[in-house]
């Protein structure tokens, strides 16, 4: 998330929650396409981690960067921790260990994304260059243990990094050490909102076999083509996973806006403090029995910052937000949005897509999710291999593109920035069982190599 929300305006009922999710409903006509992407920063000279300070550290980075672009800091106790570009438009994040986050703006289609990731890649390259900065392009760090991964000057990290390991095993290194590339949509209606979160929650676990990217931890292979996916099953049970209550009968945004209710809160931001209520519920705010905060009541944005720390598959804010995919290579970074965008901004192809997986049963779809880190394209769900799933889905979404018909200045239309996925998807090979292979092979059971081939940047961009 770029930065947390600022609206005192106060809340007094549950009604006003469950409006507040109504009010992201646009005709398909204003639909718009949010991307962002995470990227692991390292120095080029050695291949150790950025640090926050320091002459070449993040936050000269972002100094740099805001030159760049002339967009507003986004600060917390006085560090430069963002950056935004104004109503609409993208911002520049941190996570938790120094992941270096585009949060893009409101694009009207996938040639408008593509341009502003190239626009952004080129900026940021000119400035990470002096700095001997580069970035990889991988779901997870490969190589720097977490206890060696710097941690960023964030209130509300602290506050979650303090959490963390009493709800799970591995949320720290999700904090720490992972990166995604996620895909905003939106929806019309709270019924369509209903079936596009089905499907893309029953077919999250297809996107991370396809993604996969993530097979070394702590310089050596850890087991898993997505290990970035698999940390997620042991982080937080009461904010992740598949929400198997988006499939029952009766869902809506007042469900949706129940379960969140109970889910625990991390803080409450009043001015530039973040207070500590880890382990309360919305409910005791909007009661106002918060006991670090007695008598403190809810505001727009303190819900607004609540739902922004729920994790599940793809989460509902006032937009859809794709969470399964590792981040990856720049071909990578514009297939998510296209495989998306194909499947659920066409009615008919979100109609065979919905088709094809109405009939999962939650026991399905669990193992699917359960399986997909590990076996990738080889895991199976009602009875099918993935890999043939996503060649269906696949042309599913290619058929939704092409009815789209949007080209750009070249006169191509949307469905060329399928093409990796579709080589994955025919090979049954995920770049990360290419990546265990030069392990095994080229690099000499060394992942260093890395830092040399799955760079995003290149290292001296004109």
């Amino acid at each position: 998330m770029a930065r947390d929300v600022s609206d005192a305006t106060p809340i007094e009922s549950r009604d006003e929650l469950v409006a507040w999710v109504a009010q992201g409903e646009k005709p398909s006509a204003a639909w718009r396409i949010g991307t962002e992407h995470e990227k692991v920063p390292f120095y080029r000279a050695d291949a150790t981690p950025v640090p926050f300070a320091g002459p070449a550290g993040i936050e000269a980075l972002l100094a740099g960067l805001q030159r760049a672009t002339g967009w507003e800091p986004i600060e917390d106790q006085g560090n430069l921790i963002g950056l935004f570009e104004g109503e609409g438009g993208g911002a520049v994040s941190l996570e938790p260990g120094g992941q270096f986050e585009l949060s893009g703006g409101l694009m009207a289609d996938v040639h408008e994304t593509r341009a502003e990731l190239d626009e952004h890649l080129t900026q940021l390259g000119r400035v990470a260059a002096p700095l001997g900065i580069g970035f990889l392009d991988l779901g997870m760090s490969p190589l720097w243990r977490r206890e060696e991964t710097p941690v960023m000057p964030k209130s509300r990290y602290r506050i979650m990094m303090g959490y963390m390991p009493k709800v799970g095993s591995l949320g720290l290194d999700m904090m720490l050490r992972t990166a995604t590339v996620q895909v905003n949509l939106d929806f019309s209606s709270e019924a369509d909102m209903v079936k596009k979160l089905r499907v893309s929650l029953a077919l999250q676990p297809l996107a991370t076999a396809l993604f996969a990217n993530s097979p070394f931890t702590d310089g050596r292979p850890n087991g898993f083509l997505s290990m970035r996916s698999h940390i997620w099953t042991d982080t937080d049970p009461h904010r992740t996973g598949m929400m198997p209550i988006a499939f029952e009968d009766g869902f809506g945004y007042e469900r949706y806006v129940d379960w969140l209710l109970d889910v625990p809160m991390y803080f409450v931001k009043r001015g530039a403090t973040y207070h500590d209520v880890a382990g309360a519920s919305f409910r005791d705010l909007m009661a106002g029995r918060l006991a670090q905060l007695p008598g403190e009541l809810p505001t727009t944005s303190d819900w607004a910052n609540h739902v922004s720390t729920v994790f599940p598959e793809v989460r509902l804010k006032r937009f859809l937000e794709m969470r399964g995919s590792d981040t990856g290579p720049r071909s990578f970074l514009m297939a998510a949005p296209a495989f998306w965008v194909g499947l659920l901004y066409d009615r008919s192809s979100l109609d065979a897509a919905w088709d094809l997986v109405k009939h999962w049963t939650s026991e399905e779809r669990q193992t699917f999710r359960d399986e997909a880190p590990t076996l990738g394209l080889d895991a199976v769900v009602a009875g099918r291999k993935a890999a043939e799933i996503a060649r269906e889905t696949l042309k599913i979404a290619r058929a939704g593109l092409t009815r789209r018909a949007i080209k750009d200045a070249l006169g191509r239309d949307e469905t060329s920035y399928l093409d990796p996925l579709e080589q994955v998807a025919e090979s049954g090979r995920s770049r990360a069982r290419d990546l265990l292979d030069r392990y095994h092979g080229a690099w000499g059971e060394s992942v260093r190599p890395a830092f040399r081939e799955c760079v995003l940047l290149d290292p001296a961009p004109a």
